[in-house]
C-alpha cells in the first residue's frame, strides 16, 4: 500500500494511484481547466484595451522614412540582423531541449541515476538540467554580448556581464526548483493534485509580483532616490495632477550596463514605484516628463496589479493542464515516467513548462503591445505635448536601436511594444483628433 503521508515510493506504486485518480480526477480537473480558461479569456477580451485611441481619431500611416534617416533605418536593420541569429537559435535550443525531455525516456533515465531521498533527486534534477541548458545556451548570450558592444549597447566588462547572468540564472533555476518540487511534492501527497497545485501556482505569481522590486531588482541594480530639483519637483506635480500616488521617482545605475534608455513601473501597493534609468537623464527635461508620464499611465490603469492577476488564473490553468498532460498514460510512457510523483518526472515537468512558456508568449505580446499602447495615449492626454512625444521616440529608438520595421514573425515572438513608427503615428493621429498641430 502507499503511505497516504509520503505519497508512492516505487514507479509502481505512482502509476497505481495515478490510475486510481482517474476517471473522475481527470473529469474535475477538465472541468476546472476550462472555467479557468473561459475565466482568463473572458477578463483578457474584455479588460484590454484593444484601441488606444476613439475610433474617430482619423488613420495615420506608420513611416519609418518620414522621421528617421536612412543612415539611422540601415543601422537599425544591420542591428537586427546581428541579433536575429542568436535569439533564434537559443529559442531553437529550448524547442529542442523541451521536446527531448516530453518526447523521450532520456531525462527520466539520465535522472534515474541519481540516488537519495526524492526531493534530493527532484532537486537535484531541477539544477543538473538547468546547468546543462544553460552552459549549452552561455556561448548565445556571449555571441549577443559582443554585437552589443559592437553597436555601442553595452558598457559591461565580461566579469560584470558573467555575474549578471549568474544572477539571472539563479533567481530563475530557485523558482523553478519551488515550482517542479511543489508539483512532486503535491503529487505524492494528494491524488487530486492539482487543486492545491493551482491554488499555490495563483499564490506564487501574486507572491513574486509583490516581492520582485523589492527583492529581485536590488541584485542587479542600485536605486537612489531622484535629485532633489525642478525635474523631481515636476515629476512629482504631474503624478499628483495626474491622481497616481507617487512616494518617490528612483534612479537605477543603469549606466553600469548599457548605454539604453528606459524607465518602468513595477510592483503595486506599498512596493510600487516608478524607477528611471540613469542615462535617460541625459535627455532633455520634457521629454523625461514624456516617459514618466507612460509609466504613471501603466500606474493609474493598475496595469501592473492587472497583469499579476491575469498571470495568476494562467498558473492556475497550467497547473489543471499540466495535471491532465500528465495523467495521459502516452505522453508519461513515451517519456518513461510513472507518475508525476516520481522524481524522475521532474525533466518531463520542466520540457511542459518550457513548451507552455513558448506558446504562450505570443498571446502575452499581443495584449502587452495594447496595454503599451493605451499608457502611450494616457502620457499624450496627460502632456498634450506629441511634438516632444515624437522627439521622444525618436531619440529612444535611435539611442537604444530599436527595429523600426520587424518581420511579423519577430514582431509576434518578441514585440512587446509596438514600434516606433507606430508610436509615432498613433500621436500624430491623436494631436489630429484634438485640433493640435500634427509633429
Amino acid at each position: 500500500m502507499t503511505d497516504p503521508a509520503t505519497g508512492p515510493d516505487t514507479p509502481e506504486a505512482a502509476e497505481a494511484a495515478e490510475a486510481a485518480a482517474a476517471p473522475a480526477g481527470v473529469r474535475a480537473a477538465g472541468w476546472a481547466l476550462a472555467v479557468l480558461g473561459a475565466a482568463t479569456v473572458a477578463v483578457v477580451a474584455l479588460t484590454t484595451p484593444w484601441w488606444a485611441l476613439p475610433s474617430a481619431a482619423p488613420a495615420v500611416a506608420p513611416d519609418p522614412a518620414r522621421d528617421f534617416t536612412a543612415g539611422q533605418i540601415a543601422r537599425s536593420e544591420a542591428f537586427d540582423a546581428a541579433l536575429t541569429a542568436p535569439a533564434y537559435l537559443s529559442l531553437g535550443l529550448t524547442l529542442l531541449v523541451a521536446g527531448v525531455l516530453v518526447a523521450t525516456p532520456l531525462g527520466a533515465r539520465l535522472l534515474g541515476r541519481l540516488r537519495g531521498p526524492w526531493w534530493a533527486r527532484a532537486l537535484l534534477g531541477v539544477v543538473g538540467l538547468s546547468a546543462a541548458v544553460e552552459a549549452l545556451r552561455w556561448p548565445l548570450g556571449m555571441w549577443s554580448e559582443t554585437q552589443l558592444r559592437a553597436y555601442g549597447l553595452s558598457t559591461q566588462t565580461w566579469p560584470s556581464w558573467t555575474a549578471d547572468r549568474l544572477k539571472d540564472i539563479g533567481v530563475r533555476t530557485a523558482l523553478l526548483a519551488v515550482m517542479v518540487l511543489a508539483v512532486v511534492a503535491l503529487a505524492r501527497r494528494f491524488r487530486r493534485w492539482w487543486i492545491p497545485a493551482a491554488i499555490g501556482a495563483f499564490t506564487l505569481t501574486v507572491a513574486a509580483s509583490f516581492a520582485y522590486p523589492v527583492v529581485i531588482e536590488p541584485l542587479f541594480n542600485d536605486f537612489t532616490p531622484m535629485a532633489a530639483g525642478p525635474l523631481r519637483d515636476d515629476l512629482l506635480a504631474m503624478a499628483a495632477r495626474d491622481g497616481v500616488p507617487v512616494e518617490d521617482v528612483l534612479v537605477a545605475d543603469a549606466s553600469r550596463r548599457t548605454t539604453a534608455l528606459n524607465a518602468y513601473v513595477s510592483g503595486f501597493g506599498a512596493t510600487r514605484r516608478i524607477v528611471v534609468y540613469d542615462t535617460l537623464l541625459r535627455a532633455p527635461a520634457r521629454e523625461v516628463e514624456l516617459v514618466v508620464a507612460h509609466e504613471l499611465g501603466h500606474a493609474k490603469a493598475g496595469d501592473v496589479l492587472y497583469g499579476t492577476l491575469v498571470g495568476g488564473l494562467g498558473a492556475a490553468f497550467g497547473a489543471c493542464l499540466l495535471y491532465l498532460v500528465l495523467a495521459a498514460g502516452p505522453v508519461r510512457r513515451r517519456a518513461g515516467v510513472a507518475s508525476a510523483a516520481d522524481p524522475r518526472a521532474v525533466g518531463l515537468i520542466m520540457g511542459l513548462m518550457s513548451l507552455a512558456t513558448v506558446l504562450s508568449g505570443p498571446a502575452q505580446n499581443l495584449v502587452s503591445r495594447q496595454i503599451e499602447a493605451r499608457a502611450d495615449a494616457h502620457a499624450l492626454e496627460l502632456t498634450r505635448d506629441p511634438e516632444t512625444f515624437v522627439a521622444m521616440q525618436r531619440r529612444l529608438s535611435v539611442t537604444n536601436i530599436s527595429d523600426l520595421s520587424p518581420d511579423f514573425l519577430e514582431y509576434v515572438l518578441y514585440g512587446s511594444h509596438p514600434t516606433a513608427p507606430q508610436r509615432i503615428a498613433m500621436a500624430r493621429s491623436w494631436a489630429l483628433l484634438n485640433g493640435v498641430p500634427e509633429p
